[in-house]
């Protein structure tokens, strides 16, 4: 069964999850996933296989850290 409820994000971008979700979730750790136009929050203990391989990155030389992480961010930029 889905729960829906509507909670304010406070000035330091904080929210509160219920004291029943937090039970439920047995974990002090969350992820937040940052989604076109949604965030998610899972347990970080939750499945994140589906995200494998879900992003692509058009770098020719990945043995160079260098050339492969200004290509991540040139990406990110776009």
């Amino acid at each position: 069964m889905s729960t829906v409820e509507i909670k304010t994000v406070d000035a330091q971008g904080r929210i509160i999850l219920p004291k029943l979700w937090r039970n439920r979730l047995r974990t002090n750790s969350v992820i937040v996933i940052d989604e076109d136009d949604r965030l998610e929050i899972r347990p970080a203990d939750a499945d994140l296989s589906r995200f494998v391989d879900a992003v692509e990155v058009d770098v020719e030389h990945f043995e160079d850290y260098h050339k492969l992480r200004k290509g991540l961010r040139k990406d990110a930029v776009h």
